[in-house]
């Protein structure tokens, strides 16, 4: 396995990074969230697109064309959709990167929490759903009327019921105990690649403080640089609550795996401790003091993220049968 520099020693961080990978294993769980959504686009027919092509003098072979079912610009289904925006947001928000689809990792702590802020993210959901369903045949007679002879009633089904749905459950990424009995061979050669899958975890997590911060600095400093103008440019609260709220989740996921990604979210983050974003808009002085302080975490950041090595995970050989 390939481990991290240590920026200040110059020495290989193998034993931080197995160590967070240990507590990370003990103390976080896996979380899956999946989503079942209408799906608003469907490929013309043969037919459909030799007719589309006629009008660039293309055959139909050659273009790949599709039809819009429904118009998602309209309110209510933008509130479907935002809905899942929150949920992806919330969920992303609360966990960090696995290296399996789909999967990601959440303080055992906060399985409750998250179980139930679901929940409420579900009923939410199921509301806006019939919004939605109430406004259906509107948007049906409208999809009518955009489509002319592309339109087909068999495209679209009769309600709304059950095409919108988010579920999320808690999987195993642990090798089975029955594997222990049949083949210990095998089950060995598995724990060596979820401990393998656990190291990439931790740089994963890395990583993605490391570009999360480097992107929300990097705003923040292009907002405090004067315009071509030399005019101040403008400023929203955002740049710094933004800020505020990565240290807080960093506070409650970092897995202490590296020192420098440490040093670097702290020098951030006392740079701009107790800074109102008034002041900021008020005083140019504070604002160059900032941009000196943040410049440096930024190129910092950027050479972390440079320097990252590429990770590699273990493969376990293939099993002879027993």
């Amino acid at each position: 396995m390939t481990m991290l520099a240590n920026h200040s020693t110059g020495k290989t961080s193998g034993h931080t990074t197995a160590s967070a990978a240990q507590r990370l294993r003990q103390s976080f769980a896996a979380v899956r969230v999946s989503f079942t959504w209408l799906g608003v686009r469907k490929t013309l027919n043969a037919d459909q697109k030799s007719q589309a092509a006629e009008a660039f003098g293309a055959e139909g072979q050659y273009l790949s064309a599709a039809k819009k079912l429904l118009d998602t610009r309209h309110p209510a289904f933008q509130a479907v959709n935002a809905i899942r925006g929150r949920i992806q947001a919330y969920w992303r928000g609360s966990s960090l990167p696995f290296p399996e689809p789909g999967v990601r990792l959440i303080k055992q702590d906060d399985i409750e929490p998250l179980n139930t802020r679901m929940q409420e993210f579900r009923g939410e959901l199921a509301e806006a759903v019939g919004a939605l369903d109430r406004q259906y045949a509107e948007l049906r007679e409208t999809a009518r009327e955009r489509l002319g002879s592309l339109y087909n009633s068999s495209d679209y089904p009769p309600n709304l019921a059950g095409l919108f749905e988010v579920t999320w459950d808690f999987p195993s990424v642990e090798p089975p105990e029955y594997l222990l009995r049949l083949n210990p061979r095998l089950y060995q050669e598995e724990k060596d690649r979820i401990s393998a899958r656990f190291n990439e975890a931790v740089q994963m997590a890395e990583q993605a403080f490391a570009g999360e911060l480097a992107k929300l600095v990097d705003h923040l400093v292009e907002r405090l640089s004067a315009g071509p103008d030399g005019q101040h440019k403008v400023f929203r609260d955002s740049a710094i609550t933004n800020l505020n709220e990565f240290f807080e989740r960093f506070r409650g996921l970092n897995l202490g795996s590296s020192a420098e990604l440490d040093r670097l979210v702290e020098t951030a983050r006392k740079a701009i401790q107790g800074v109102e974003p008034q002041a900021i808009r008020d005083s140019g002085g504070l604002r160059q003091h900032l941009a000196t302080q943040l410049s440096g975490v930024a190129a910092t950041l950027d050479q972390f993220l440079v320097d990252a090595p590429r990770r590699r995970i273990l493969r376990p050989a293939k099993a002879e049968a027993p």
